[in-house]
Parts: C-alpha cells; sequence; structure tokens
C-alpha cells in the first residue's frame, strides 16, 4: 500500500512536470520563463533587505519555501544562501533552522574624498587599546591632518589607547618620480618639483612623527612612528587600520601650475585628499576580509623586503 502511494505520489508529480513543460513549450518553446539563478535569488533576497521587506532578526523561508517559489533546486537556494553568509547579511546559517537577516547588516557608505572619510576612520581605530596603523601614501599630508581629530579626542581624554604603531611607506627620494613632474618635460624645472616634493614629504612627516610622539610625555601612551622608503612611486593610497579595515583610494594625476620661490611650475600631479576611498571592512563578510588580509600581506611584504630606511631632512 506504501509503495502504491509513493507511486502515485511520483506520478502526480511526473504529471505536473510535463505538463508545466508543455505550458512552456506552447507559451514560447526553449524562449519560455526559466527558473531563477542562484544570482538572482541572492539579489533578489538582497533586495528585500534593502528595502526594509526583509528586516533584521526575521527568519528566511526555508530552503524548500525558496526553491517553491522561485522554481529551482535546493543546490541554487544553498548557493544564494552563502553568497547572502559571505556578504555578512545572514546570521545563525547552520543546518537546524533557517538563517536570519544579520542584525547589524553592512552597509555600504559611498566613497568620499580622503580628507572627509579618512578622520572618522582613523577616530574609530584609535578607540582600540592598541592601535595599528600602515600606510602607504606619496606623502604625508592627509594622513597628517586626519589625525588632528584622534589626537584631539586623545587630549580631551575620550580616547585612551595603550599603544599606537604607525608604519609608512613613502617613495624614496632617490628614485625618478612618475609624478609630480614637469608638464613640458623640462629637465630643469624636473630638478626644482623633485626638490620641492621631497621638502614637502619630509616636512609632513617630521610634524606627523613629533605629534603623535608627544603623546609619550603628555599621557603616557607606548608611541613608536616608522617611515621606510620605496623604490617606486605607489599609484594608490592604502590605509590598514587595526588589521580590520583597508581604505584604498587611486592617485588621479592631473596638470596644474602651482607658485614656488620666484617661479610658477607646471607640473603634471596628483591632488591626494581628492582620491576617492573605498572601504573594506573585515566584518562585511568573506570578500572584503580576503581583500583586508591580502592587502595586510601586501604592505608587510613592502616593508620587509625591496623598502629601505627613511632618512628625513631636519
Amino acid at each position: 500500500m506504501v509503495v502504491t502511494q509513493e507511486n502515485e505520489r511520483g506520478n502526480a508529480q511526473q504529471t505536473a512536470q510535463q505538463t508545466a513543460q508543455s505550458t512552456a513549450t506552447v507559451n514560447g518553446g526553449p524562449s519560455a520563463p526559466r527558473a531563477s539563478s542562484a544570482q538572482e535569488i541572492a539579489e533578489s533576497l538582497r533586495e528585500r533587505i534593502r528595502t526594509g521587506d526583509l528586516k533584521p532578526g526575521d527568519r528566511l523561508p526555508t530552503q524548500a519555501e525558496l526553491a517553491d517559489e522561485f522554481g529551482v533546486e535546493r543546490g541554487a537556494v544553498r548557493q544564494a544562501l552563502r553568497a547572502l553568509q559571505d556578504d555578512g547579511l545572514l546570521s545563525n546559517v547552520s543546518k537546524g533552522s533557517p538563517p536570519r537577516i544579520a542584525e547589524a547588516a553592512p552597509v555600504r557608505e559611498e566613497p568620499q574624498p580622503t580628507l572627509v572619510g579618512l578622520a572618522p576612520r582613523l577616530t574609530d581605530a584609535f578607540a582600540a587599546r592598541r592601535v595599528r596603523i600602515d600606510v602607504v601614501c606619496h606623502t604625508a599630508e592627509t594622513l597628517m591632518v586626519a589625525l588632528s581629530e584622534p589626537m584631539r579626542l586623545i587630549h580631551e581624554g575620550r580616547l585612551r589607547p595603550e599603544a599606537i604603531e604607525l608604519r609608512v611607506l613613502v617613495p624614496s627620494r632617490d628614485i625618478t618620480l612618475a609624478f609630480p613632474v614637469s608638464a613640458t618635460g623640462d629637465g630643469e624645472e624636473d630638478a626644482v618639483i623633485h626638490r620641492r616634493w621631497t621638502q614637502m614629504r619630509d616636512a609632513q612627516a617630521q610634524v606627523l612623527r613629533h605629534n603623535l610622539m608627544s603623546l609619550r610625555a603628555t599621557h603616557g601612551i607606548d608611541v613608536r612612528v616608522t617611515f621606510r622608503a620605496l623604490p617606486f612611486t605607489p599609484p594608490v593610497k592604502l590605509y590598514l587600520l587595526d588589521g580590520e579595515e583597508a581604505l584604498l583610494g587611486y592617485y588621479t594625476l592631473t596638470r596644474r601650475e602651482e607658485g614656488w620661490g620666484d617661479g610658477t611650475l607646471d607640473m603634471f600631479d596628483a591632488l591626494g585628499s581628492k582620491s576617492l576611498l573605498f572601504s573594506f571592512v573585515k566584518s562585511a563578510g568573506r570578500r572584503d576580509a580576503v581583500f583586508v588580509a591580502e592587502s595586510q600581506k601586501w604592505f608587510d611584504a613592502l616593508w620587509e623586503t625591496i623598502s629601505t630606511e627613511l632618512s628625513l631632512s631636519a
């Protein structure tokens, strides 16, 4: 009797599938609507989360219910759920029960210019007990300005780190820079531009180091600030904050003129403070976490291999 019922159910399912296939053929044959892909399922669920149809803490339908809704096998549903889990949008992911929408689903902020976006990120990073900041940049100008906010909060007693370690990689003065360079190809002007850049790089680094090292005397914070020189001009700027966040910005070159001494320098240069910063947060999902980890590996490799000790002019 059990076998007969199972056969009847199987025949009914087969008939339903054949009917659906026949309907699809009548309505357009091979071009009829197809089942959703795993990517389409994930995008549909992301949209429901974004619009608030699915709120933090809500439980998703079961895999069987989602498979029925989207007309797919459960394998496609599982792939979609894995993608949402990697993005940090799901919590309580297990085989025992449907997952829930994460309570703190990450919100991607629009990228902001470095001078605008860096200071609040540094302030958050300085809330840690032991602060670690690694930077690849062309000069320390933007970093020097952005650090004024967490420095102010430390002096006000609102931030109390026990230790601060800052490592900065900048181009060596002994290389031919990719930028800034003379826009006219004038060798004498190039020499002046290079001298100007070196003076600015060293002055900004000296101020940055002095400001941070003063926290030793005023607040008893263990501070270490180290600069090393790169044998190339980095095309991007990178800020690594406490191993939790990576901020990446592209140096975009423009032609500009600037007064220097008694004359004017016509050069191709990048305004680093206006470079948009793209944020990758370790807790936002697997892809961001991998980006942060690989960025840290890249920095550490440069620091430990081809970079050299940097001597700052007085």
